[in-house]
């Protein structure tokens, strides 16, 4: 085999599972005209075209699927083989890539990072933040962070953060105009900053007191795809928005945001990191699973 043969194969590999020569330069860190070369040499020494290629989309030919169907396994081979030299290391090495929320992005990695990475000096962490839920395995990550419920059946899930509960918030100029809310359809006279995910689907709020469990399409006039900016429209007095309560409780200690309906915002369970049963788990990844498990992460008490 030609030494540049197995580039040239993983950048198919990387092309193939993103659908993107720019995402697939960003995964293995090369440039986009670089990832267009490894595929142009590569579909030339074989004489097949592997993609179809327009100005907005890139798929696989038949000659391509059926190459990458024969390759994965062999691709997945070596990189067992080079990772297997890591267990003649002294210490865990290689690249940690994550997919988490953005919310878990702002409150774990500040608090969890800096000490994991200061003890393995050889591993590289790349986090990707994405509040929509993605294939982590077919994405090309080594793990995720979401919420337990979200956690697909077939992975092993290892608390990373304390119990979370949500926060009903709004600034207390917008709360003397309007007035608080005691029952959570009472919202439905406010404004409220609403939620849209990546999918295209609106965020229904949720409210548990007891056996009473309340989802609600609430309405507002404002809906932001990204929680720091709804908790900033907060803060500017635009309305009412549920987050995390990690997220605005040295906000409301200081007075610039109100807690409301806190008798129906219970705890529930925290943040999973969570990987695939049946992949071998990685040095780097093993690692910090162990970091993880000794260090949950916690937020600090500031109510005092």
């Amino acid at each position: 085999m030609r030494p540049d043969n197995l580039s040239h194969l993983a950048a198919f590999a990387a092309v193939a599972r993103h659908a993107s020569f720019r995402k697939a330069g960003a995964e293995l860190t090369l440039t986009t005209s670089a990832i267009s070369y490894a595929i142009r040499n590569l579909e030339e020494r074989l004489g097949v075209m592997l993609f179809h290629r327009t100005t907005r989309s890139v798929s696989l030919t038949e000659a391509g699927q059926r190459l990458l169907e024969r390759l994965e396994p062999a691709l997945f081979d070596v990189s067992e083989a080079l990772e297997e030299m890591n267990n003649f290391r002294a210490t865990p090495a290689g690249t940690l890539r994550i997919n988490m929320p953005r919310v878990t992005a702002q409150l774990l990695l500040p608090a969890l990072l800096p000490q994991f990475l200061e003890r393995y000096p050889d591993i590289q962490f790349e986090a990707v933040d994405n509040d929509g839920l993605i294939d982590i395995v077919a994405s090309g990550f080594d793990a995720g962070i979401r919420f337990l419920e979200q956690v697909p059946e077939d992975m092993i899930a290892v608390p990373i953060s304390g119990q979370q509960r949500g926060a009903c918030v709004a600034s207390p100029e917008y709360v003397a105009r309007h007035g608080v809310p005691l029952h959570p359809n009472d919202l439905f006279q406010h404004d409220c900053i609403r939620f849209r995910f990546p999918s295209g689907r609106l965020y229904k709020w949720e409210f548990e007191q007891g056996a009473k469990k309340l989802e609600l399409d609430v309405r507002g006039r404002l809906t932001l795809g990204d929680l720091r900016l709804a908790l900033d429209a907060s803060l500017a007095g635009m309305g009412f928005t549920l987050v995390l309560d990690d997220q605005v409780r040295s906000l409301v200690a200081e007075g610039r945001l109100v807690k409301v309906l806190e008798d129906w915002c219970p705890p529930y369970p925290g943040f999973m990191l969570y990987y695939p049963r049946q992949r071998r788990v990685t040095s780097a990844l093993r690692a910090f699973v162990e970091f993880v498990r000794e260090h949950r992460w916690v937020a600090p008490d500031v109510t005092g």
